[in-house]
């Protein structure tokens, strides 16, 4: 059977994560698992609370009749109303229940947001570096990716996002902390670019939508905190999910929250839930709505990661390895080193060719993605959700990967 064209050349270009975590299986086949350091894959580690185990157990005992049934396709008013307080808590405005879309997964709601806002040939700005998957998510209904690179230290560029706005232009994507670089944007930052939507929107009549991917809002060091969006720009809306803060990411749970001060606020509620009927989501996973109903405020410790990022800076800083520091998440993103030049030599870092050192890399058994994918040659991505054996056994192949490089 024929595959559409489109799909094959995406799923060509887009898969480069999921093929060096494919590749890590069969390396760990072959050398052994303590053997194989495989930082490809953003796959969360820790444990989820013990009172999600608890209630799960009660749940599958439990009598109630239509536990499995459906429900509104917004998801249960009682989750609805907890995601309204978690909300409400972080973005220090209320937000009442009515504007809580439950979703299956951020990336669920994010693609039901997307169909709800994006007419054909739309286009999407979204700082780079960024998640990859975003490009699929806009095409996946009609739009058009632009991306737009941050500063020097991943900070946003809000006057070069100031060029890149045009009539055509539907939303923008942040996504704090940021993966791939664990950069989380100040209120400064998202205020400034809120003063760049209201210039547009009154130059030229049209209002951009402002979309906050936040999986990773919780998981954050050094006592940071990601800076609310409610307040600063009306026209907003954060998508978000229980993968990364309660570890939960095969249960596919999450949540759109619309910015109560929206204008439109209850029609764009309404075209989310339609759109998350349409694309086929119908609800969000019945059972773990219950579940994240009762747990979203669970205190979860997420020291293990500070120690893990602490671990192979450390071990980066002995092999040469220039990196930006992350703030939040559970990634390194860096730099290629300069490669030798056989004159003893070296060539220049800023045009390192990041998939000839990520092949490199696989030579010391070491699984690290290349940064094309997320939109900055010469980097790489290390997710350090590993073993904190895994991560100090690694040391010495960093050290000699990069001595022979």
């Amino acid at each position: 059977m024929p595959v559409a064209p489109y799909i094959s050349d995406c799923m060509a270009s887009s898969s480069f994560i999921r093929k060096m975590f494919e590749e890590g299986i069969q390396m760990k086949a072959q050398f052994g698992a303590d053997k194989v350091y495989d930082f490809s894959i953003g796959n969360p580690d820790l444990e989820p609370p013990e009172k999600v185990k608890r209630l799960l157990s009660s749940l599958s005992q439990s009598a109630d009749r239509g536990m499995h049934a459906y429900m509104p396709n917004a998801g249960y008013p009682k989750t609805r109303e907890a995601m309204a307080a978690k909300v409400s808590r972080e973005q220090g405005v209320p937000v009442d229940f009515s504007h809580i879309i439950m979703g299956t997964g951020a990336a669920g709601a994010m693609n039901a947001v997307l169909k709800a806002v994006l007419s054909p040939d739309n286009e999407v700005i979204v700082p780079s570096p960024f998640f990859p998957e975003y490009t699929h998510y806009v095409r996946n209904h009609g739009g058009v990716l632009k991306t737009v690179q941050t500063k020097s230290d991943f900070s946003l560029d809000t006057e070069a996002i100031r060029a890149a706005l045009n009539g055509k232009t539907a939303c923008v994507i942040i996504n704090s902390p940021n993966n791939p670089t664990g950069k989380i944007y100040s209120r400064q930052d998202i205020a400034n670019l809120a003063r760049v939507l209201a210039d547009h929107e009154s130059k030229t009549g049209r209002t951009v939508t402002l979309i906050a991917d936040e999986p990773y809002r919780e998981v954050v060091y050094d006592k940071r905190e990601v800076s609310p969006i409610f307040p600063l720009w009306p026209a907003s809306v954060i998508v978000t999910s229980f993968a990364k803060n309660l570890s939960l990411p095969g249960e596919r749970i999450g949540f759109t929250a619309v910015n109560p001060a929206c204008t439109d606020a209850r029609s764009m509620v309404d075209a989310i839930i339609f759109s998350t009927r349409i694309l086929g989501f119908v609800n969000a996973p019945a059972t773990f709505q219950r579940v994240v109903a009762e747990c979203w405020n669970e205190p979860v410790d997420y020291s293990s990661y500070e120690r893990r990022r602490n671990s192979l800076t450390s071990i980066l800083n002995a092999a040469g390895i220039v990196y930006a520091e992350p703030e939040g998440a559970f990634y390194l993103f860096c730099r290629v080193p300069p490669r030798k030049d056989g004159s003893g030599g070296t060539t220049d870092s800023q045009t390192g060719d990041e998939g000839a050192f990520c092949e490199h890399l696989k030579k010391y058994r070491i699984l690290g993605v290349p940064g094309k994918g997320f939109g900055k040659p010469g980097w790489f991505r290390l997710a350090y959700c590993v073993s904190q054996s895994s991560i100090e056994a690694s040391r010495e192949s960093f050290i000699e990967a990069c001595s022979q490089w």
